[in-house]
């Protein structure tokens, strides 16, 4: 038995409540970037739904409450800090090759940046709609934002993600062109 399922007099809500752990450590790592601080943000939030569980009315918008918990408690550290500091991502090994994984790796670290390097707005609102499957009818209630805010932050996120990708594409095919150019001088020389 879980500690949220022995502190809830409900039963059934410990057991949504856990469930919905996992991708609640996925939204917070995706808003901060950092393991430890998502544990953190994910522990706070639970312990302020805990506190507040008489608030929740219908059981089937868990999910929603609870990230929009979640939102508040991101909200409330980011006014107590001065700084955000990204930290590198641990390689977990498995069976594949190693060109496989460097160049996974390095694909989701492209995206990541690109995505650290939006507004938080559109940073909250890509990693709830693209990365979760959220509606947006859920993130603007999570968000406490219009839908049209939802959608129109999300295109211009979309947009700044493709430039900023595509421009890093033509940059290394640039760079691979002048090496090989080089290597073709050299072996002529």
């Amino acid at each position: 038995m879980s500690i949220l399922q022995f502190c809830l007099p409900d039963k059934h809500l410990g057991k949504k409540l856990e469930q919905c752990r996992n991708k609640m450590f996925r939204i917070a790592f995706s808003w901060c970037h950092n393991e430890m601080l998502a544990d953190d943000l994910v522990q706070d939030t639970l312990t302020r739904a805990l506190l507040r569980q008489n608030q929740l009315k219908k059981t089937d918008v868990l999910e929603s409450w609870v990230i929009a918990i979640m939102n508040n408690v991101w909200r409330d550290h980011l006014r107590r800090q001065k700084e955000f500091i990204d930290i590198d991502e641990h390689i977990y090994l498995n069976n594949e090759t190693p060109e496989n994984i460097h160049e996974r790796e390095r694909i989701i670290q492209r995206v990541r940046e690109a995505i650290s390097l939006l507004p938080m707005g559109q940073r909250q609102v890509i990693s709830l709609v693209d990365l979760e499957g959220m509606s947006y009818n859920e993130v603007s209630q999570i968000l406490e934002i219009p839908v049209g805010t939802v959608m129109s932050r999300l295109n211009r996120a979309r947009n700044a993600m493709m430039n900023k990708l595509s421009n890093e594409n033509n940059e290394s095919q640039v760079v691979s062109l002048h090496q090989q150019q080089h290597r073709l001088k050299k072996d002529h020389v």
